[in-house]
């Protein structure tokens, strides 16, 4: 399957508790956008058996087979939007899912946030944490892919940066993707989304109650006891090889 020239994929990836569902809330609200929450999660959970939370209530839902997840990624959304966003988890990205029959049709970037800002909140949900499940090898070695295609780095952008300057890091997320930026992205309505992902319900509580971007920065790191504190050290090259290109948000 080909993607024409007014069909845009938009292939944004990310680890878990990177405010990428805050983004994608943020897309959602264009008018010629439409939007997908984590293509290959239950593709994740049958290819891997993690105990995740509602893992039977994910895999009902599917789809399971990594190659039916790709043709879908290749589909004109059904509402005939232009731009198909799709907020992908780059620790579902397992080396059996060949990725080869989409990657190249899609326009690629990358949402990143500090380690232990990201354990921190992760465990607050789930226990069972990795470097891994975390995502940061996978998403250095998509990055690596993407630049390798383009010749030039892929876009980069801090969720601390979005938090903080919601309007300027939009405008520049958008003008880096060739898209115009829409005031409509800074806000949307409170509560559960017809696009959230079946998962939503344990993951996204925080996010519903929310009707823009929150400025949550801190100026320490928070305190992680020595086996999390061990996962952020191994992550934190990763994650500043990526913070290297990230977009110059400044106000």
């Amino acid at each position: 399957m080909t993607v024409s020239q007014d069909h845009r994929i938009i292939a944004m990836w990310s680890g878990p508790r990177n405010i990428s569902t805050a983004l994608m809330y943020s897309f959602a609200q264009r008018q010629d956008c439409a939007v997908w929450d984590e293509p290959y999660y239950a593709a994740w959970l049958a290819e891997t058996g993690q105990d995740h939370p509602m893992r039977e209530a994910i895999l009902a839902r599917g789809p399971m087979a990594a190659s039916d997840v790709a043709a879908r990624v290749l589909q004109r959304p059904s509402t005939g939007a232009h731009i198909h966003y799709q907020k992908h988890m780059a620790h579902h990205m397992l080396p059996a899912f060949n990725l080869d029959s989409w990657y190249s049709h899609a326009t690629h970037a990358f949402l990143i946030r500090e380690p232990a800002s990201v354990l921190a909140s992760y465990t607050q949900k789930f226990d069972n944490v990795s470097l891994n499940l975390l995502g940061y090898p996978q998403l250095a070695a998509l990055f690596d892919r993407a630049a390798d295609a383009l010749g030039h780095p892929p876009p980069v952008i801090r969720g601390s940066d979005i938090q903080r300057a919601p309007e300027l890091s939009l405008v520049m997320l958008t003008n880096a993707l060739a898209l115009s930026f829409e005031p409509a992205m800074l806000s949307w309505p409170t509560g559960p989304k017809p696009y959230d992902g079946v998962w939503a319900s344990h993951w996204y509580d925080r996010v519903w109650a929310t009707t823009r971007f929150d400025d949550a920065s801190q100026s320490a790191k928070p305190y992680l006891p020595a086996h999390l504190a061990r996962i952020a050290d191994q992550a934190e090259p990763l994650y500043q090889r990526l913070a290297a290109h990230a977009l110059p948000i400044t106000r």
